[in-house]
């Protein structure tokens, strides 16, 4: 597997998790929605800017970005380090804004309850059949 293969693999997933670390040191993770644009190292997600996750992105930049596929007889998974940056400009709200998003930010695009999160990919792991590769991005 490749770079672009493994972002080819990422962008099928529906489902992300992701890893932050907390105030005491913890990691922890949350699942979310697949990011709305990958584009080449960077991926960008929708989210809330009073959620725990901004506010330990704010505090601590190191994240991981987790994506898996199960199938009945193979299991898939990637497990991307990087730096977490939380975005609540404009133009970087409206590269990934979509219509449906107004039920979760009722004052649509603008809403000072939505930021992008964008993540630049470092590294990869990337497991298959028994086996690990790592990916530099």
């Amino acid at each position: 597997m490749n770079k672009e293969q493994l972002i080819k693999f990422c962008r099928k997933q529906k489902t992300a998790c992701l890893g932050s670390v907390n105030e005491q040191g913890y990691p922890v993770i949350r699942a979310l929605f697949a990011p709305r644009v990958i584009d080449g190292n960077l991926m960008y997600f929708s989210t809330n800017t009073s959620s725990n996750k901004v506010k330990q992105f704010s505090e601590n930049h190191k994240a991981c970005v987790y994506f898996y596929k199960r199938g009945k007889f193979k299991f898939q998974g990637a497990s991307i380090v990087g730096e977490m940056q939380v975005c609540e400009d404009q133009e970087t709200k409206n590269l990934i804004w979509r219509f449906g998003d107004r039920l979760f930010y009722k004052k649509g695009v603008t809403d000072p309850d939505y930021c992008v999160l964008k993540f630049t990919c470092i590294s990869a792991e990337y497991y298959c059949d028994f086996k690990i590769q790592n990916i530099e991005f």
